[in-house]
């Protein structure tokens, strides 16, 4: 190819890669509110194919139906449930698999046609390779957390939770970190990072935490205790934080610690926000620090909000699309400083 060819078929490929982004953000928001609702055990078998149809016929939705009343969330916790009731999480679980399948044909397809034209440089193949078998375990790893919680519990294991969640957000950030220089015309990048890069990786980082820590929170139900901010029970670090046996347990299986752990890393996320945007004025940095600080404190808010209002619905889907946009403010504004 020419060279203005090379940057248009980089481009084309960036476009792909970011529409696929968008898709695996709607996924993590779906996801989450397939948690919050309590639907992501209402389909009790792993059917990569024939599980895309959903039931056709009152013979179907029963089988569905009878197959969920065998688990123990339906004989502890929904005993009682009408089929009609059973429809209302059951569409939530069927779309967020749906979704999945969607995603993996949105990035097969289109890779197969730019390999076929020739549009994809040699060194580009093995990451979008990689990429593609990390969304395939991605799907095994949703079934194997689903798994978690069909038999000896009632909800699905939260270290697995956070490992469905922690491995979307790892496909999400290398797939826009690959798309944003191409956008450029760039493949791969030469420039000489700036001074401050490593510390906008570090911060990254602990934005991921943050996330993962939000995952637990949403696995043991832990919003839905201590509603008041800054103070729990009356207390900036409450009584019970870290006081199960085994304490290394408490962060991962402690609901006041893994509310405890959650806010406090807010606010180290929030201070190092803060200084790394200060530190980039300074050097003449302007944006895209300003769209990183404000994404921070939104997203901020939105926590303070959702804990407040007792983890309201509409609010917990803000929050965790806001985790989202917070990551994605973190890669762009690392990625400007690469160059």
């Amino acid at each position: 190819m020419t060279d203005a060819g090379l940057v248009r078929a980089r481009r084309a490929i960036a476009v792909w890669l970011l529409a696929v982004c968008g898709l695996i953000a709607v996924m993590v928001v779906v996801g989450g509110l397939t948690r919050l609702t309590g639907s992501g055990l209402s389909i009790t078998e792993w059917k990569p194919i024939h599980g895309a149809l959903p039931p056709l016929s009152p013979a179907e939705w029963n089988e569905e139906f009878e197959a969920y009343q065998k688990i123990p969330q339906y004989q502890q916790l929904n005993s009682g449930m009408t089929l009609d009731e059973f429809k209302g999480i059951f569409w939530w679980e069927w779309a967020h698999r749906n979704l999945g399948r969607l995603i993996g044909f949105a990035f097969l397809l289109p890779f197969l046609v730019f390999l076929f034209r020739g549009q994809i440089e040699r060194g580009l193949i093995p990451r979008l390779i990689v990429l593609f078998v990390l969304g395939g375990l991605q799907g095994l790893l949703g079934w194997c957390m689903v798994a978690s919680g069909l038999s000896g519990r009632v909800d699905v294991s939260q270290y697995r939770l956070v490992a469905h969640l922690g491995l979307a957000l790892v496909i999400y950030g290398a797939m826009l970190w690959t798309a944003l220089p191409l956008w450029r015309g760039e493949w791969p990048v030469a420039a000489a990072p700036h001074r401050l890069y490593r510390w906008s990786l570090i911060v990254m980082a602990l934005i991921f935490v943050q996330i993962l820590l939000g995952g637990f929170v949403a696995g043991l139900d832990a919003g839905l205790t201590y509603n008041t901010w800054p103070l729990m029970d009356g207390q900036f670090v409450p009584e019970g934080a870290y006081a199960t046996s085994p304490m290394w347990l408490a962060p991962f299986e402690d609901v006041t610690t893994v509310q405890f752990n959650h806010r406090m890393m807010g606010y180290v996320v929030f201070a190092s926000v803060i200084v790394l945007f200060v530190a980039g004025i300074r050097q003449g940095l302007k944006a895209p620090a300003g769209a990183y600080l404000v994404a921070t404190v939104v997203q901020v808010l939105l926590g303070i909000l959702t804990l407040i209002a007792g983890m309201a619905l509409w609010l917990a889907a803000l929050h965790q699309f806001g985790a989202v946009v917070l990551l994605t403010a973190s890669l762009i504004h690392a990625d400007a400083l690469r160059r």
